[in-house]
């Protein structure tokens, strides 16, 4: 059975618990056929038991959801068939070989007839690892244990793939690999569902929802996501006889009560602040700065990126710090 409406993933106040902790909390989400959608949430915010209910390895404690048209609950079995699922720590046989390890899988996923060794050789050819199709898993880097766990999982050629942090842990160079890979997929028709806490990743994709403490905040395009930021951004570097972290909090108190400030965050020894009117409050930046010691060595507008703009939704939900670091920076008020 397709995905009706286009749409291949449907939730309907989809919840899980585990005791008195909820995971995931009547989550409505809706991903089209042939998107790559971004998962982003700081640590515990529920986007691994969500990818797992979808996977139709966990059931859920209420609502419902409907992968590739089948329901997760009454028709899991029939889901496995048109999804690949790869796990943040993807299970490879360390002793078996690159190609006996597709071999395997291809075992696992009934996947025979004639063209089973040329699907094979397409997808270590597509993943980069022709090369190595005799070594060890155990000896394979961690970008082409990566690789294989994702041509593994593809061994089946299903419609939708659940990729639960795929990249965390591997260089820049194999992130940028295997998105690469990801885009490819998406050009051939492949529907992606990606959780990872990068924001650089986020940009590549379709939509993103950002999830925190089980609830979607948001589901929208990057573009989108970004234009959600109340104000224009300044970025400023402060200095002063003290280096410290002390001089950013005084920085922060000296600015935080100035007319058309709307938000402050922290990011190394930066500040970013969201004001009304970038051009306007620039001047008075500096000169409340001098007030009190403190020189401006930096102080330019600038594009919002994915972290201010999630930093900034959450806040909204009355997100403390923590949080906000957890997403690559620390929010002040």
């Amino acid at each position: 059975m397709a995905a009706t409406n286009s749409l291949i993933i449907q939730t309907e106040k989809l919840s899980r618990s585990f005791g008195r902790v909820v995971a995931v909390d009547q989550l409505d989400l809706e991903i089209k056929t042939g998107e790559i959608f971004g998962l982003v949430g700081p640590d515990g915010a529920g986007k691994t038991t969500t990818i797992r209910l979808l996977a139709a390895i966990m059931n859920p404690t209420a609502g419902r959801a409907r992968v590739a048209g089948y329901d997760t609950v009454k028709q899991a079995e029939a889901i496995k068939s048109h999804i690949g699922y790869m796990a943040q720590e993807f299970s490879l046989y360390g002793d078996l070989s690159v190609q006996e390890n597709m071999e395997f899988f291809a075992d696992v996923f009934n996947v025979r007839g004639q063209d089973r060794r040329a699907r094979i050789e397409r997808l270590l050819a597509f993943a980069g690892l022709t090369e190595f199709t005799g070594r060890r898993g155990a000896k394979l880097s961690g970008g082409m244990k990566k690789k294989l766990g994702l041509a593994c999982a593809l061994v089946h050629q299903p419609d939708l793939l659940l990729l639960d942090e795929p990249t965390t842990g591997v260089d820049p160079v194999s992130r940028r690999e295997f998105w690469d890979i990801l885009t490819n997929l998406r050009l051939q028709g492949t529907t992606i569902l990606v959780s990872t806490p990068y924001m650089d990743e986020a940009e590549r994709c379709s939509r993103v929802g950002l999830i925190y403490q089980g609830r979607l905040i948001v589901a929208d395009p990057p573009a989108r996501i970004k234009q959600r930021v109340a104000g224009e951004l300044i970025e400023l570097r402060p200095v002063g006889a003290n280096h410290s972290i002390g001089l950013l909090r005084r920085a922060v108190a000296v600015l935080s009560p100035l007319p058309g400030v709307l938000e402050i965050q922290t990011y190394g020894d930066l500040l970013h602040l969201f004001v009304d009117r970038a051009a306007e409050r620039m001047p008075e930046i500096k000169v409340a700065l001098a007030a009190h010691a403190i020189e401006a060595a930096s102080l330019r507008q600038t594009q919002a990126r994915m972290e201010e703009a999630f930093i900034s939704l959450i806040r909204r939900q009355g997100a403390g710090e923590a949080v906000a670091a957890s997403l690559g920076g620390v929010s002040s008020a």
